[in-house]
């Protein structure tokens, strides 16, 4: 097996047969394979370094050719909301470098792909193209190409309006989503022995909010239990499977003083009854004040975390089971405990605070102990807000992130 580190990327990207180029989120060519420069009959220091209107303009006495200047709107498109955009069959034209002023006719169908960083913001385009000239030209010759554009312009015009009806009713839906999950996250009373913060943050750039939540409640016995989840999904759908889980986990830990693992128990059993719950995952933690013992088991979620008051962080994973409804058939769940001291802090959060596209989930971890012994002593409100802070890409979230901060 060949590892990742032993490819010779940069081989790979030359050797690609079709036409590809990488763009700046500036519009300016960062690298083009052999493939593109043979096609564009230009060699790599006549494109590499140029903006894409100085290395290829369009045809400033043919204005009805406008293909470069719908590419740089389909690339911004692309650099601003990290979309794919798979253009239609359109015209532009090659200058001969040999005869200036000699436009060559030229149909092309491009592709254009962002390439995320690690903190999820585009880096750069990936732009490839396939030259269909030829196969335009034997289909009927210019008059029949100059209709096949025409057709797919106004096909593309039509397409684009659907779009935008579609964006709306995603952003209608999106609203309604959003609304419903913030009727049904509980809202934070005080609690009699303990201060507390709770936060839910929609990922920035999607059109839907997903099935996070959080729950919070003082125990008859004293105990208080503190729960985060993650519904697989979006939208209302989401946001309603969510609902359902969270109130079945809210009472299955109300009615049995059994622990945390069993009250997961239950839940996983109800969840199978509940159409888009499976492969949910959530953690459950038990606190004991008076023993000074945390309880907790988990499905599948990412560990809490345990700052404890000498600056160390302790991440809660000696529990960890299967997401609900991932096991064919129903088995007890593990169960662990923890001491504390006085003065520890326990952070549960959802996958978004610490997930990064193409990174190891142990980076995010580190990145949250980190941030969590950087802001040691600070009361739950303030380090809620710089966890968010600190952890949020600059582009923002591409996830939604639910977190609770409580002091022990």
């Amino acid at each position: 097996m060949v590892n990742e580190s032993e490819i010779d990327f940069e081989a790979v990207f030359q050797a690609l047969p079709s036409p590809v180029a990488l763009f700046t989120t500036d519009l300016v060519y960062a690298e083009a394979n052999e493939a593109f420069l043979r096609s564009m009959g230009r060699t790599r220091d006549q494109v590499v370094g140029r903006h894409l209107s100085d290395a290829f303009p369009d045809d400033p006495e043919n204005r009805a050719v406008s293909g470069m200047r719908k590419l740089q709107g389909s690339l911004r498109w692309v650099a601003a909301t990290g979309e794919r955009d798979a253009m239609t069959l359109h015209r532009y034209d090659v200058e001969d470098l040999d005869r200036p002023g000699v436009w060559e006719e030229r149909y092309w169908s491009p592709v254009n792909v962002p390439v995320f960083d690690a903190d999820g913001r585009v880096a750069l385009l990936l732009h490839l193209e396939e030259d269909i000239t030829e196969l335009v030209h034997t289909q009927g010759g210019k008059d029949r190409a100059t209709a096949l554009e025409t057709m797919l312009y106004n096909e593309a015009l039509e397409l684009q309006e659907a779009n935008v009806r579609l964006r709306e009713a995603h952003a209608r839906e999106h609203e309604v989503a959003l609304s419903l999950q913030d009727a049904m996250l509980p809202t934070l009373t005080p609690l009699r022995h303990h201060l507390a913060a709770v936060r839910y943050r929609p990922a920035a750039a999607a059109l839907n909010v997903c099935g996070d939540w959080y729950d919070l409640v003082e125990l008859p016995d004293g105990r208080t239990a503190v729960a985060v989840g993650d519904v697989v999904g979006y939208g209302l759908a989401a946001a309603c499977v969510m609902g359902q889980l969270r109130s079945a986990l809210s009472a299955a830990f109300r009615v049995s003083d059994d622990g945390p693992a069993r009250a997961l128990e239950v839940l996983g059993l109800y969840a199978r009854s509940v159409n888009g719950a499976e492969s949910t995952t959530t953690v459950l933690c038990v606190i004991d004040d008076i023993n000074r013992i945390i309880a907790y088991s988990s499905a599948g979620h990412p560990p809490p975390a345990l700052l404890h008051p000498d600056g160390t962080v302790e991440f809660l994973d000696q529990a960890t089971d299967p997401p609900l409804g991932a096991r064919p058939e129903h088995i007890p769940r593990p169960q662990s405990n923890v001491p504390f001291s006085e003065g520890a802090t326990l952070v549960l959060y959802t996958d978004g605070l610490i997930e990064r596209r193409r990174e190891d989930i142990d980076v995010g971890l580190n990145r949250l102990a980190a941030s969590l012994i950087r802001h040691r002593g600070t009361e739950p409100e303030a380090l809620a807000g710089a966890l968010l802070d600190d952890l949020t890409p600059p582009a923002g979230a591409t996830d939604d992130i639910a977190l609770v901060v409580i002091r022990l």
